[in-house]
């Protein structure tokens, strides 16, 4: 048995690191680049490899070429949500461009070119909606005073639409094409007119649909896995079956004598076998015999951890609690007639159907890494920092992943960085990393699993005039205060409305790693929130619509309750159902958005099914309103996974769901029928890839409440092992009618 090396430092992202590291992206992350007025950047555009930028007169998120097409470089991260279309359309609808003629390529990671590059927080369409939409006015400037100077009219009598200049009064006209030459001579304005919502033709129309749909159609879409580069490598880790584990010895004689076999290496995380192919990797990974150390590692069951938790929120344990609200009288007023609720939610694994992979080269000082990199320039920071380089000399080529709902975007860029340290041991030689699902389940990244517990006295009006509220779940971030576990809460117009609020927040440190889920916090406050309303309003016997217009209306919440009154005209709330069928709501705002949910429900054998949900939603203009219908649909489908199944278990510290099989998702059969109606703004757009995800889970709740009588005191509904695989539970298999 090899003795595994010493291990390094562990690397700690600190409020120093983070403000050196941003300092190091701002003055070193490309090399090569002249500074200039962003709209005269060069971008830097790669289309199947390379390394040099293509000069763009149009700026750096526009390219025009000879042969009449638009081209538009995406600086967000495509993992399926579609942004790519909505981020073409945003530039194009100025521009005038034929949309039929627009396509869309993926900007490598480039902070003088693109800015800080991450997709995150559902911002991608609100952080660039100003920006895009000034590239494509500038480039429609610049050919409009092409056309003025070639036809020797006044630039206010030309006309664009579809690609084409026209001067009506002499009915001359040009391509793009055309004037191209002529065009890339102007000097962009640095402060273009913008339309007005109402002269829009694309923003907000059924054209605005993704473009990818034919290539993943066809599987010509290229992910990371498909990546073929010449004289690669395939590398699988072993790691820890614990979380804070460290290799202690290991033996390689085995799995040097696999064919294809290159070489055995220990690295930080575990134990790497580099192969010629994948199958040689995973012989060899299994033919290791490794040793690992936990006497740092974290070895409790889950029952231990949730017992921790209620400890913790009950102030038995010497983790300090930090406040997030507090307003009111002295919050310790809470005597006779208190209503107590308790939640507890458990890990949840991302489970993307991509798994975690990646290409990297060293080569020296350069490193070259190809991935469906979600936050590009943390990556490139943190590749450089592994391969002992500056960014500058990182370059990250972004494709399109398989999914993330966060997973990929973490903050230590984890098997990004597993995957430059193996490429730095290959000579130059490039290698693919490939983690297994089994791989990805047991690593962990998790979204934090939570106890909430909630004290509430009502006034004489039925409504919450006191509100105590304690959550315990792991921060995930290293330093500063830990919002995003109270995010929905600390903002809520449930609170607003009460005169008393006492908030807190507890943080415990362990090792089981945690990261971003899609909706965040959000996930799970929504939960606790909108089911703790419905219980109110039981209690106060009230109808639960009736019961949030009241405190919208007290709040002063004029969206929530926009929404709320279409929510209830569209879903038909308060009308007769079948018998042995409820309807449930749930209204939260993340990232922005107003989202609501009416779900219908009924109970077989003990099991929510859910055939049809209802859904409401104000995200400001509505770019691409059929995305925004997909984005919803994909949301409750993921969030009702979560409801009925989701959990990630540990077992002497060991996670014990590694599959599908034992991780179960919604099938087909199980999925409602959903429709989506988007009210009319003129408001800037906000997020929309995951406020659709916090209301189902109370929706669903709140229908089983109104059926049962009774509440749901912890998530997954169902118990382990009961995944509908087959017949008998289908609320039927008709597709998902989106009405908008």
């Amino acid at each position: 048995m090899i003795e595994a090396p010493a291990p390094k430092r562990r690397f700690r992202m600190t409020r120093r690191r983070m403000i050196l590291g941003g300092t190091l992206a701002g003055g070193a992350l490309v090399v090569g680049y002249t500074a200039t007025h962003p709209m005269q950047v060069a971008g830097a555009i790669l289309q199947g490899g390379g390394s040099d930028p293509e000069p763009s007169a149009f700026g750096p998120f526009i390219r025009v070429t000879p042969d009449g097409w638009t081209t538009i470089v995406n600086r967000q991260q495509e993992l399926g949500q579609g942004i790519h279309a909505g981020m073409a359309a945003m530039i194009a609808e100025e521009l005038d461009a034929d949309w039929d003629r627009v396509r869309v390529i993926d900007a490598h990671s480039n902070l003088r070119a693109y800015g800080m590059q991450g997709s995150a927080g559902s911002n991608s369409i609100a952080s660039n909606w100003d920006l895009m939409r000034t590239a494509g006015a500038a480039a429609r400037a610049m050919f409009v005073a092409a056309a003025a100077m070639r036809w020797s009219v006044p630039r206010n009598l030309i006309t664009v639409r579809d690609g084409v200049v026209s001067h009506p009064g002499s009915n001359r006209s040009a391509t793009f094409a055309e004037l191209l030459a002529e065009a890339a001579r102007q000097t962009p304005p640095q402060q273009p007119s913008l339309k007005h919502p109402k002269d829009y033709r694309l923003i907000g129309t059924d054209r605005v649909r993704r473009k990818d749909s034919l290539p993943k159609s066809t599987g010509a879409q290229v992910y990371t896995q498909d990546v073929q580069l010449p004289d690669m490598l395939v590398a699988m880790v072993a790691h820890s079956p614990r979380f804070g584990g460290r290799l202690a010895k290991f033996d390689s004689s085995d799995a040097r004598k696999v064919k294809g076999v290159v070489d055995v290496i220990a690295i930080e995380t575990g134990v790497a076998v580099v192969a010629e192919n994948t199958f040689a990797a995973r012989q060899g990974r299994d033919a290791l015999r490794t040793e690992w150390n936990d006497s740092a590692a974290e070895t409790r069951s889950t029952p231990q951890l949730v017992s921790y938790y209620h400890d913790i929120a009950a102030g038995r344990t010497d983790v300090e609690p930090s406040e997030f609200h507090s307003k009111g009288e002295d919050a310790a007023a809470f005597g006779a007639g208190t209503i107590e609720f308790a939640f507890d939610f458990p890990y949840l694994a991302h489970a993307p159907m991509e798994t975690m992979d990646c290409v990297a080269q060293v080569d020296g000082w350069d490193v070259k890494i190809i991935s469906g990199s979600h936050l590009p320039t943390v990556d490139q920071v943190q590749a450089a920092r592994v391969a002992a380089t500056i960014p500058g000399r990182v370059d990250v080529q972004v494709i399109p992943a398989g999914g993330s709902f966060g997973r990929r975007g973490n903050l230590t860029a984890d098997y990004l960085a597993e995957c430059v340290r193996i490429a730095k041991r290959t000579n130059g030689r490039p290698v693919k990393l490939i983690w297994t699902r089994e791989d990805e389940q047991s690593s962990g990244l998790f979204r934090p699993m939570a106890h909430h517990r909630i004290w509430v006295q009502l006034g004489p009006d039925g409504f919450p005039a006191r509100w105590r509220h304690h959550v315990v779940a792991q921060s995930l971030l290293p330093v500063g205060p830990n919002a995003q576990a109270v995010e929905g809460i600390a903002t809520s117009p449930y609170l607003a409305a009460a005169r008393v609020v006492d908030g807190k927040v507890f943080s415990p440190s362990f090792p089981v790693p945690v990261a971003f889920f899609r909706s965040v916090g959000h996930s799970i406050n929504g939960m606790v929130m909108e089911h703790a309303i419905d219980q109110l309003a039981k209690r106060a016997g009230r109808d639960p619509a009736d019961y949030r217009r009241a405190m919208y209306r007290r709040a002063g919440a004029k969206r929530h309750l926009a929404v709320l009154d279409e929510l209830c005209r569209k879903a038909g709330w308060g009308t007769p159902l079948a018998a042995g069928w409820a309807r449930g709501l749930a209204v939260h705002e993340a990232f922005g958005t107003v989202v609501g949910q009416v779900a219908e429900v009924r109970m077989q054998d003990g099991r929510p099914i859910v055939r049809r949900v209802v859904a409401v939603v104000d995200c400001g203009i509505a770019v691409s309103p059929d995305q925004i219908a997909a984005q919803m649909e994909g949301a409750i489908g993921f969030g009702l996974s979560a409801a009925l199944y989701g959990a990630m278990t540990l077992k002497d510290g060991v996670v014990q769901e590694t599959n599908f099989d034992t991780y179960p998702v919604v099938r087909m059969n199980e999925m409602p029928a959903v429709e989506t109606y988007i009210l009319p703004s003129s408001n800037r757009p906000t997020g929309m890839g995951e406020p659709g995800v916090p209301p189902i889970a109370p929706a669903i709740a709140n229908a089983v409440l109104a059926l049962t009588g009774a509440p749901t005191r912890s998530l997954p509904m169902l118990p382990k092992g009961s995944a509908n695989f087959g017949s008998g539970m289908s609320p039927g298999t008709t597709p998902g009618a989106t009405t908008v």
